[in-house]
C-alpha cells in the first residue's frame, strides 16, 4: 500500500510538471468513458441473461405461479447485499450525484463504482419494476469522482469528471451519444461552456463505441417508420403531450408519494415483505410490469399487441380491442405503484425505464383509442416513440435528452418534428404543477438543489455552521440592569442574547436601546433585563438552508440574526461574516 501511495505520489509530480490540466482532464474523460462503457454492456448482459435463466420455459398462454416469488426473491437477495455487505443505501442514483454535486464537493463513494451493478441485476433480473439507467450512471459517475480525487484535482473538474461518467452510462447502455451528452447538462445541471463539452463528448463517444463492440450496431428498439409524418397529425401530437404532462405529474407526485408510504415501516423485513409482496402481486397479474419493460415498448412499435396479455389469465381474449385498452390503462395506473413498491421495500433501480415504458404505452394507447373511434387514422408507432418522450420530458423536467434519446435508440431520425413538439407541450403542462423534476424534487425540499444560478449554487454549497458566532455573551431575564452593565463591560459586542434557564432564547438586549440609561445608577436594582429586552426580527433555525437565512435578511432588513435549534440558542449569524465566507466558497466554486 505505501509502495502505491509513493508511486502515485511521484506521478502527481511528474503529471504537474509535464501534462497541462486540460490535457490530463481529457485523458481521464476517455478512459471514464472506457469504464463507464463496459459497465453498461456488464450490466445489460448480467440483467439480461438473469431474466432468461428464470423466465426460460414459460408457457404463453398459461399464468405462471413463479411471477409470485422471482420479485420478492430479487429485493430480499438484495436488501442482505445492501444491508450486510455493502451497509449503504445505493438506490436513486441521480438524486444520490446531485447531492454528492451540492453537499460532498462531488465526492461519491469509491464502492458505488460496483455496488449498483450488482444490486440492479438481482432487483431488475428478478422483475424488480424499474430501470437500470440510474444505477449503471451512479457506477458511471463515481469512477469520475474517484479518479479526480485520486489525482487531487478542483471541485470544479471533479464535477466534470463526475459528469464524464455520467455521459459515458447513458451513451453506453443505450448507444446514444448525444443523449448521453445532454443528459449531464440537462439533468445533472453542468455549465455549458466549450471546457466541458469537449470531455463529455469524448467519454460519450468512447462508451459508445465500447457499447458497440460488444453488443452490435442494433438500436435499443426495433422501429419502423410507417410513413413522413403527416402535418394534419401535428395537433393530436400536441394532444399527447398534454396528455404526457399530466401523467407525468401522477407518476412523480404517485411514485414518491406510495415509495414514501412503504418507507415509512420501520423494520427492513416488514417493509421488504410488505413492497414485495405487492410488487409479485402486480406482475403476477399484469406480467408486462416484470424488468425493465423494454420488450413491452418493442411489441407495441411492431404493433403485436398479443404480446402485452402473454402469462395471463386474459390470453384467449387477446383479439378483444376493448380488452387491450383497457389493459393499457391499468399498465399506465400500475407501472406506478410497482415502480414505488421495488424502491421502497430496498430494490435498487431508477426510474429511467419506468417512465419510458409508461409514456410508450400512452402514446400507443391514444393512437388505438382514436383509431378505435373511427375518428383518425394515425399511426400507433409514431405515437408509441411521442409518448416515451413526453414522458421523459415531465417526469425528468428534460425535453432536449427526450427528444435526442427517442431518435437515437431507434433510429427514428424523422421523427423529430413530432418529438419536439410532444416533448416541448409535455414540459410546460408539468412545469405549471411541478417545478422540480422527479429526480430534484426530494433535495429542493431539503434546499440542497445545486443549479446554474451561480450565486444560489454558492449559497446552496455553504453550511450555517461556517457563519455562526458564538462569542456573544448571554444573560438572564431576571438579571438587573447593574448586573447587565458589568456583563457589557467584559463584552465584544453590541448585542446580548437573553435566555432561560433551560437555554431558551427569550429575546435580546441590543446596545444602542440601553445606552441612555445605563449610567443611571437608581435604575441599577429597579430595572430588570426582561424590561429591556426586545424580540429579533426574525429567528434561524439551525437546519435552515443560506438562501432561506439570505431572504430573512433581506425581509428584515437586519444584519444580525440569533439561530436557535428547537428554540434554544445557539449563536448569531451577521451578513459581514456570510459575505466573508460566501467570497472563500465563491473561489473554490470556480475554477482554480
Amino acid at each position: 500500500m505505501e509502495t502505491a501511495s509513493r508511486l502515485l505520489g511521484r506521478f502527481l509530480i511528474w503529471r504537474v510538471k509535464n501534462i497541462s490540466p486540460k490535457h490530463f482532464t481529457l485523458f481521464l474523460s476517455f478512459v471514464i468513458g472506457v469504464g463507464s462503457g463496459l459497465a453498461a454492456v456488464i450490466l445489460k448482459n448480467t440483467i439480461h441473461y438473469t431474466h432468461q435463466l428464470l423466465t426460460e420455459g414459460f408457457v404463453l398462454e398459461h399464468q405462471n405461479w413463479l411471477y409470485l416469488a422471482y420479485p420478492l426473491m430479487g429485493i430480499f437477495i438484495t436488501v442482505l447485499f445492501t444491508k450486510y455487505l455493502v451497509k449503504d443505501n445505493i438506490s436513486h442514483g441521480v438524486t444520490k450525484i446531485l447531492h454528492a454535486f451540492s453537499r460532498k464537493g462531488g465526492y461519491l463513494k469509491p464502492h458505488n463504482s460496483y455496488t449498483s451493478i450488482i444490486g440492479s441485476t438481482f432487483t431488475i433480473g428478478f422483475g424488480g419494476s424499474v430501470g437500470a439507467e440510474a444505477p449503471i450512471v451512479l457506477t458511471g459517475a463515481s469512477i469520475g469522482s474517484s479518479l479526480g480525487r485520486m489525482f487531487h484535482l478542483n471541485y470544479k473538474t471533479i464535477t466534470l469528471l463526475v459528469g464524464c461518467g455520467a455521459a459515458g452510462a447513458i451513451a453506453g447502455i443505450f448507444k446514444a451519444p448525444i443523449a448521453g451528452l445532454v443528459f449531464t447538462l440537462e439533468v445533472l445541471m453542468l455549465d455549458l461552456t466549450m471546457a466541458s463539452i469537449v470531455p463529455l463528448l469524448i467519454s460519450a463517444v468512447t462508451a459508445t463505441t465500447i457499447a458497440y463492440f460488444f453488443l452490435g450496431k442494433g438500436a435499443e428498439f426495433a422501429f419502423h417508420l410507417e410513413n413522413q409524418f403527416l402535418l394534419n397529425n401535428l395537433p393530436w401530437y400536441a394532444v399527447l403531450g398534454v396528455l404526457g404532462g399530466l401523467i407525468s405529474l401522477y407518476m412523480t407526485w404517485g411514485s414518491m408519494y406510495s415509495e414514501e408510504k412503504i418507507a415509512k415501516i420501520r423494520n427492513p423485513f416488514v417493509k421488504l415483505l410488505t413492497g414485495g409482496l405487492i410488487l409479485s402481486l402486480l406482475i403476477f397479474l399484469l406480467p408486462p410490469l416484470y424488468g425493465e419493460g423494454y420488450t413491452t415498448i418493442t411489441a407495441l412499435l411492431g404493433g403485436n399487441t398479443d404480446a402485452l396479455v402473454e402469462n395471463t389469465f386474459f390470453y384467449h381474449l387477446k383479439d378483444n380491442n376493448l380488452l387491450i385498452l383497457g389493459f393499457l390503462l391499468l399498465l399506465i395506473a400500475f407501472k406506478v405503484i410497482a415502480t414505488a413498491a421495488t424502491n421502497g421495500s430496498g430494490g435498487v433501480g431508477g426510474i429511467f425505464a419506468p417512465t419510458l415504458f409508461t409514456g410508450g404505452v400512452a402514446g400507443f394507447f391514444m393512437a388505438r383509442l382514436l383509431n378505435s373511434l373511427g375518428w383518425v387514422n394515425l399511426p400507433e408507432s409514431h405515437f408509441t416513440l411521442a409518448g416515451m418522450a413526453a414522458l421523459m420530458a415531465g417526469v425528468m423536467h428534460a425535453p432536449l435528452t427526450a427528444i435526442f434519446l427517442i431518435a437515437e435508440i431507434t433510429n427514428g431520425y424523422a421523427m423529430f418534428i413530432p418529438l419536439i413538439l410532444t416533448s416541448t407541450v409535455s414540459y410546460l403542462t408539468i412545469m405549471y404543477f411541478e417545478p422540480h423534476s422527479i429526480y430534484t424534487k426530494r433535495l429542493a425540499k431539503k434546499g440542497e438543489l445545486l443549479t446554474h444560478h451561480k450565486d444560489k449554487a454558492v449559497l446552496t454549497l455553504m453550511r450555517l455552521n461556517k457563519v455562526l458566532e458564538t462569542d456573544f455573551l448571554t444573560v438572564h431575564p431576571d438579571q438587573t440592569l447593574g448586573e447587565l452593565v458589568k456583563v457589557i463591560a467584559k463584552a465584544r459586542r453590541n448585542i446580548f442574547p437573553v435566555v432561560n434557564e433551560d437555554g431558551k432564547l427569550l429575546g435580546i438586549v441590543l446596545l444602542d436601546d440601553i445606552r441612555e440609561i445605563m449610567f443611571n445608577n437608581e435604575m441599577y436594582n429597579k430595572t430588570t433585563v426582561r424590561n429591556l429586552m426586545s424580540i429579533p426580527p426574525a429567528f434561524i433555525e439551525s437546519g435552515e438552508t443560506m438562501d432561506r437565512v439570505m431572504r430573512k435578511f433581506e425581509e428584515t432588513g437586519a444584519w444580525n440574526l440569533p439561530v436557535v435549534e428547537q428554540g434554544r440558542y445557539l449563536g448569531f449569524v451577521s451578513k459581514s461574516k456570510i459575505f466573508s465566507v460566501y467570497r472563500r466558497v465563491l473561489i473554490h466554486f470556480s475554477d482554480e
